[in-house]
């Protein structure tokens, strides 16, 4: 009967210090966003010499990446160059650039420096005035933001 006490007491001491334990432990924390990177290497990209490039990272299991990816191509010109990088064919630039969110697209000049950037779907007001504003053109008001 004593040990049956003891392993009773044991048993409920050890449940006690678990409770105690987790309850100590700090919440985690809490992601408030998705990410982008800073710089790319205009070198992983198709034309490295144009003046600017606007990468849509994306899948094809995305249905907001099509949107985004057709308003995003006709900024294509001579000085602009827009390339898709979809997820199951450039996966290894969605993973060099730590993707961790579809569609990001990002707008980066000459020297691989991300000027801006969205993350899920984007309006082609807001797209093409962040271009124009990355571009130094006039940007209506109430359009850069």
């Amino acid at each position: 009967m004593t040990r049956l006490l003891v392993v009773a007491a044991v048993v409920v001491l050890a449940v006690l210090v678990a409770y105690l334990v987790q309850r100590r432990r700090p919440d985690a924390p809490v992601r408030t966003g998705f990410s982008v990177p800073d710089q790319l290497d205009r070198n992983d990209f198709e034309r490295p010499e144009a003046a600017w490039l606007v990468a849509v990272f994306t899948s094809s299991t995305c249905a907001t990446c099509a949107d985004v990816w057709s308003k995003a191509k006709v900024l294509a010109s001579d000085e602009v160059s827009v390339q898709e990088l979809e997820y199951a064919r450039d996966r290894v630039l969605h993973e060099r650039y730590a993707i961790d969110a579809v569609p990001a697209l990002v707008v980066v000049d000459r020297l691989g420096v991300v000027r801006r950037s969205f993350i899920g779907p984007v309006s082609a007001t807001h797209l093409w005035a962040a271009m124009a504003d990355v571009r130094g053109d006039t940007v209506p008001p109430g359009c850069a933001e």
